[in-house]
């Protein structure tokens, strides 16, 4: 076998063993959503909260609401993100809808404590989303236009997924009252907080700060395939005395699994040096279209 042959096979094997996880993310957080919140009249917020509102109202599966409302937002995805991203977020969105028409008659695990239901259904929806978005996928689009929002607008991200999740539960308290929306903003918010857990630093955009041996190559390729610019310092080393390129680049949160995917295709020796950064306003904060 070809040594571009071996390439190809292990690339493959990659994206394969990377899908799992984002099945499995899908699956429990569908869990969490017919096993617990769903019964008890809590729903989650994004594309999801919608899709359950308008289950609710039309009688609809909720599987099939949740792959139609997130179309628009995997487009998004691809045109903003890019193909890898798009790929493992239909993965994991059509696994998610599965999973709820699957489950859609599991008996329920936790039956009025209102309470217990808001946290166990925060922690395991939390958990799954985490586990996907983790793995460079995403099970809601709501996110992802808060990203592309925040390019336009004079907000963070975090400040317009809040403000976007707004008028979810309001919609949510017309089909489960007003006790239901705050229930469900209350089980948004842990499942937010697991979802920080699982994958760090999940609340803001990323800077990386990366001292390679092929900087020209690394900034192109970046360019290329993040459509993220970036900017040079040149810092010298204490003991070599040498003078390198220090690479800073700015990216949102879920463009980091693709920037450690180039940053180790082209040297997997590079110093690497990551920092959460709540927000990111003026400058030259834009990226280019990919595609």
């Amino acid at each position: 076998m070809s040594k571009n042959s071996k390439k190809k096979n292990n690339s493959k094997l990659k994206l394969v063993l990377r899908a799992i996880p984002i099945m499995i993310g899908a699956f429990i957080t569908a869990y969490g959503l017919e096993a617990v919140l769903i019964p008890n009249n809590v729903s989650d917020g994004g594309v999801t909260g919608l899709s359950i509102a308008g289950s609710q109202l039309m009688g609809l599966p909720l599987g099939l609401l949740i792959a139609i409302l997130n179309i628009p937002f995997v487009f998004l995805g691809y045109k903003q993100i890019g193909k890898s991203f798009a790929i493992y977020s239909v993965i994991g969105i059509a696994f998610l809808a599965l999973g709820t028409i699957v489950m859609h008659h599991i008996p329920t695990i936790i039956q009025g404590d209102t309470l217990l239901v808001t946290v166990v259904g925060g922690i395991i929806i939390g958990f799954g989303m985490g586990l996907a978005l983790r793995n460079g996928g995403a099970l809601d689009g709501i996110d992802m236009l808060a990203v592309l929002l925040s390019r336009k607008l004079p907000f963070g991200t975090s400040d317009l997924i809040l403000f976007l999740n707004l008028f979810v539960f309001i919609i949510v308290s017309t089909v489960f009252g007003l006790q239901g929306a705050f229930l469900s903003g209350i089980a948004y918010f842990i499942a937010s907080k697991v979802i920080h857990i699982v994958e760090e630093g999940l609340s803001g955009s990323k800077t990386f700060k990366i001292i390679t041996s092929q900087p020209e190559e690394m900034v192109k390729t970046i360019r290329d395939r993040l459509g993220r610019s970036a900017t040079y310092n040149i810092v010298r080393g204490a003991y070599s005395n040498e003078e390198f390129k220090e690479i800073t680049c700015v990216i949102n949160r879920l463009e980091e699994t693709k920037m450690k995917e180039i940053i180790n295709e082209i040297d997997d020796n590079a110093f690497v040096a990551v920092y959460d950064v709540a927000e990111v306003k003026g400058g030259n904060f834009k990226k280019n279209d990919i595609h």
